[in-house]
């Protein structure tokens, strides 16, 4: 047998590892590459020069106006308004309903103290049963009972203790309760007690230039002036106002226990004239405390909760539960200057977490 070599076919080709033609692109690639290094450097160099010669002034204007339309990004996004009342429409509806002295009565079929709903426990029981639906009924077991026997626990409380709205059964009562109740919070507000003041301050100065300023309601007292300047209405916020006191406002999301999401969370700065008496009677609910940070506490000046008197201390922090009787006035003399306080509404701290969410729902406002 002869071995013959075959001829290599095309499939066996194989291109030597340096032909000339091989050699001559990888020259004209690199020198393109290069070529590219070069525009691109030149090209940094050029956007570096150019910003040196721009003027620093023009940098700086349009940084600032950048800045600021970030900032209005910010708050538009951010702020939600709602409808409210201003205190000027209020004055125009007491008006023609002829409500004498001056005096603003609440008559917002929304309020949930002043609107005495048709079948109330039906629709509280409505709600938490979307609410169990949506999320559970464990832990539900507290509130189910108090919408149940809503009307009992309300019609035979004892006289001391009386919410108008809504009673929730087991909880612990007691007029006062100690800082420690809220730690957290009664220290965070004490701490800010200048910044509040001051806030207040830049406020009060427009009673000097009309008798209800912008922003502050008067309430009805059988004597003396009642103001209050709300940041947050039955859950609701008001913008204006918030805008007025913004550092207060922003101090409202580090407290852990504010109610704030519910008709039955408020925050407010309360002043009372000298000669002022708040007549007696109930808060709404008993599922929170009111907090009052006291701003400007002159003599003859008290709180009287479920029978009990207590003073006001600036920069401190009273706790008490507004579903027992209670009242206030100031009897102090009129060089004396108002009594001031920052009022709060924080979650009774017997309360639990999934309670408190439960609630929220039930009684968000505009439900």
């Amino acid at each position: 047998m002869v071995w013959v070599p075959l001829s290599p076919t095309s499939s066996d080709r194989r291109a030597p590892l340096h032909s000339p033609s091989t050699t001559t692109m990888s020259l004209e690639w690199l020198m393109d590459w290069s070529w590219s290094l070069d525009g691109l450097r030149d090209f940094i160099a050029t956007g570096i020069q150019s910003f040196r010669d721009c003027d620093a002034t023009a940098l700086v204007a349009v940084a600032c106006l950048l800045v600021l339309f970030m900032w209005y990004c910010y708050h538009v996004g951010r702020e939600q308004p709602r409808a409210y009342a201003t205190v000027n429409a209020l004055m125009q509806s007491a008006e023609a309903n002829g409500v004498q002295n001056g005096f603003v009565y609440c008559q917002s079929p929304e309020c949930v103290r002043c609107s005495h709903h048709d079948g109330l426990n039906q629709k509280l029981y409505h709600n938490l049963q979307e609410y169990a639906k949506r999320y559970s009924w464990s832990g539900m077991g507290r509130i189910h009972k108090g919408i149940r026997e809503q009307g009992r626990y309300l019609n035979s409380r004892p006289s001391i203790q009386k919410p108008e709205v809504f009673f929730l059964p087991d909880l612990p009562t007691t007029p006062y309760f100690s800082r420690d109740a809220q730690k957290h919070d009664v220290e965070l507000l004490e701490r800010n007690f200048q910044t509040i003041l001051c806030e207040f301050e830049t406020l009060y100065k427009a009673f000097s230039n009309c008798s209800l300023p912008q922003g502050w309601k008067m309430n009805s007292t059988p004597s003396g002036e009642w103001f209050t300047f709300y940041l947050v209405n039955q859950g609701m916020c008001v913008p204006r106002n918030c805008r007025r006191c913004p550092r207060t406002y922003r101090l409202l999301g580090s407290l852990r226990t504010c109610i704030g999401n519910n008709v039955f969370g408020n925050a407010c700065i309360s002043v009372l004239s000298p000669g002022t008496v708040i007549a007696e009677h109930y808060g709404p609910t008993n599922i929170r405390i009111r907090c009052h940070l006291g701003l400007k506490t002159p003599s003859n000046c008290e709180l009287v909760v479920g029978g009990e008197p207590q003073c006001w201390a600036e920069g401190r922090c009273l706790l008490f539960d507004d579903s027992f009787l209670h009242t206030a006035f100031h009897e102090g003399a009129p060089e004396e200057g108002p009594r001031v306080v920052f009022m709060v509404d924080l979650w009774h701290p017997n309360v639990a977490a999934a309670e408190r969410q439960a609630l929220d729902f039930i009684f968000a406002p505009g439900r």
